[in-house]
């Protein structure tokens, strides 16, 4: 048996979801809307966690990477690279909860940004990164690049918009990143908050003061800021390269009650 065929049928046991390896399906993920092009070793379409966790174990042991994909409408080339792509838009894509009262919401990696509106809308809500690609782009992409918007200067970016992250580590762990008290963080919190406070200094100086900063990891989100600070926000922008997330729980806003353009 060859790894190839091996690893195909490991993961044809273990996933819920479709597994592909054939090369017409590997072709359609070797592209996003950048221009690059690399094919990935095989597909996946997970349809629940389980099925992510199953995926991560399979492929950890094998030796083979391990690439969430949403939309594939970043033009940076993000969505493509020779590993086992997650493509989390045929199943994993639920809305679990809207929580109108609160403005708050918990959804699946997979969910598009102008389905999510759709079903907020009733709500008198709506979720106001509004990136152009609305119709096609992911929340969980949204987060992995840490998306802007057009409107970002009044609403801020995907980062101020991200209250938590249930996620994947590398080695299995399913680990829920929030607001984490400093005095009372332990295990891998403490360690990412003994980080933060002893590299503030560094980062204060060389982190640019900007709106849009959503290049590289956001570090400063480590750094002591009071009482608490959200280690959600560490994950956005990553790029997939921390954790995969399973969940994301968003913060909303009211619907705008006109929209004007000027020229």
């Amino acid at each position: 048996m060859t790894a190839r065929s091996g690893l195909e049928e490991r993961l044809g046991r273990a996933l819920e979801g479709e597994v592909r390896f054939d090369r017409f399906s590997r072709g359609r993920y070797a592209t996003d809307a950048s221009h690059y092009q690399v094919m990935p070793v095989a597909v996946a379409t997970p349809r629940h966690a389980a099925d992510m966790a199953a995926a991560l174990a399979i492929a950890r042991d094998a030796g083979v990477s391990v690439l969430a994909r949403g939309g594939g409408t970043s033009q940076c080339g993000q969505a493509v690279n020779e590993s086992l792509v997650l493509d989390t838009t045929r199943h994993f894509n639920r809305i679990i909860e809207i929580d109108a009262a609160n403005r708050r919401c918990i959804v699946e990696p997979g969910i598009v940004l102008d389905e999510l509106n759709r079903a907020l809308k009733v709500h008198g809500l709506w979720f106001p990164v509004d990136v152009s690609t609305a119709s096609r782009a992911t929340l969980g992409g949204m987060a992995g690049n840490n998306s802007c918007g057009t409107r970002s200067i009044r609403y801020g970016i995907m980062r101020d918009h991200v209250l938590a992250i249930d996620a994947l580590l590398a080695d299995g762990s399913a680990v829920r990143f929030g607001p984490v008290e400093r005095a009372k963080a332990d295990g891998l919190f403490a360690d990412m908050l003994a980080l933060g406070t002893r590299e503030a200094g560094e980062i204060a100086d060389r982190f640019p003061k900007v709106l849009r900063r959503v290049g590289g990891y956001n570090l400063d989100a480590l750094v002591p800021n009071g009482p608490t600070n959200n280690l959600a926000h560490l994950l956005v922008g990553s790029e997939g390269t921390l954790a995969l997330a399973t969940r994301l729980e968003l913060k909303l806003s009211p619907l705008l009650p006109a929209k004007l353009v000027g020229v």
